[in-house]
């Protein structure tokens, strides 16, 4: 069964919705590392909400989606292009016993200096133009309300978020408050159906979250309301890592650096943090990372200890 996004319109109110479901994907991620209990609750939550913010971009690009922890878990990265082709990864302290009901603060926000960044990178930047990035603390108990937070205060959309993750699924829920020309004088009406479908939407539970279909769960929810819905998107696995990247990474670390660590090893080998690849460059291969034209007859060779 394809993993699901689902798009909606409520027609009598500037409202849309969003229903997300990932299971293959998730699975994907979670079979190259593995996780303690309440990371993997953490990083499928981001999973889901990065699915449902990235489903409305406007350009071809990325968002990146990143909780920078100063607990247990020091690194959380979720990334979701404009297709819906996601990964993700987590970077938990060697031997930290993190506990399964763990919660936000407890993981990343240990000694309140935990930081909430999400970042849109367009795929074909105009000349000097930079990628976007938003930083604020963790301003919220769990990812839904750190992310609702944001929202508000950097894109000044008021935004309810349900998520939920185990080891098997993460699905979630979003609601979206559109501008009106009325602005903060929106019509009664337009700001009663608003609160109604916010209601409804905190009904709903972790668990069932967890063990209902999101064609279930919308139904639901909003039975009584007159919605369009879209034709369904399917979220996927995929990685952008390549050689090519590789070699410009190492680049940046500068050839002394890069010579300094061939003269202990025959080679340099880097596994990609989200899908596993492994990459390897030998005293050749990094030299003509900063001189292209190398004959390779012309590299010296290093000494290989055992």
């Amino acid at each position: 069964m394809k993993d699901t996004l689902q798009k909606f319109m409520v027609e009598d109110a500037p409202v849309r919705g969003e229903l997300v479901e990932i299971s293959t994907t998730w699975q994907q991620i979670l079979a190259r590392r593995d996780y303690p209990i309440a990371v993997k609750t953490l990083l499928g939550e981001m999973l889901s909400a990065a699915a449902l913010l990235s489903a409305n971009l406007k350009f071809n690009g990325m968002i990146v989606m990143q909780i920078h922890g100063d607990g247990p878990v020091r690194l959380l990265v979720v990334e979701c292009d404009s297709e819906l082709r996601l990964r993700a990864t987590a970077k938990v302290v060697d031997g930290a016993e993190v506990p399964d009901d763990a919660t936000l603060g407890q993981l990343v926000n240990a000694n309140g200096e935990g930081r909430f960044a999400i970042t849109l990178d367009p795929k074909d930047k105009m000349p000097g133009q930079q990628a976007y990035q938003g930083i604020v603390p963790l301003d919220g108990d769990n990812v839904a309300t750190v992310i609702e937070n944001y929202m508000l205060r950097s894109e000044q959309l008021d935004t309810k978020l349900w998520l939920a993750a185990d080891d098997k699924v993460a699905r979630g829920v979003l609601l979206q408050k559109l501008p009106t020309h009325g602005g903060k004088n929106a019509p009664a009406e337009e700001l009663e159906t608003w609160n109604r479908l916010s209601m409804l939407g905190n009904t709903l539970r972790n668990e069932e979250l967890l063990s209902t279909d999101i064609e279930t769960l919308m139904r639901l929810l909003f039975w009584e309301e007159s919605i369009r819905v879209f034709e369904p998107d399917h979220p996927e696995f995929h990685c952008s890592c390549s050689r090519e990247k590789v070699g410009n990474m190492l680049k940046m670390l500068g050839q002394t650096e890069i010579e300094e660590a061939l003269a202990s090893q025959e080679k340099l080998g880097i596994s990609c943090d989200f899908c596993g690849q492994h990459y390897e460059f030998d005293a050749v291969d990094c030299a003509h990372l900063f001189f292209p034209e190398t004959p390779a007859d012309a590299v010296p060779q290093t000494d290989t200890r055992h």
